[in-house]
């Protein structure tokens, strides 16, 4: 079964497994504010809809760097890869 479809609630531990992104970069986005997360004790909590609508932005975020950095590649190169294709 998915990670996420049983707990409602998740470490910061488990939050970076789920994102596959470090503890650190974690902590970091729950600073920074766009991790909304809930401190208990020394530690933090991240709900699973917050989790999942962050999950979603950073894709979208993700999605338009690389649709980006495309179109640059493509005005910038796009007689010499229109050339390779060629050959």
């Amino acid at each position: 079964m998915n990670k996420m479809t049983e707990k409602e609630l998740f470490s910061t531990a488990q939050a970076a497994d789920v994102l596959g992104v470090s503890r650190i970069a974690v902590f970091k986005s729950i600073k920074s504010g766009k991790l909304p997360a809930t401190r208990v004790g020394r530690s933090y909590v991240i709900e699973k809809e917050d989790l999942m609508e962050f999950l979603g932005i950073s894709l979208k975020k993700e999605k338009n760097e690389i649709e980006m950095s495309v179109k640059k590649t493509v005005q910038e190169y796009g007689d010499a890869l229109r050339r390779l294709g060629k050959e």
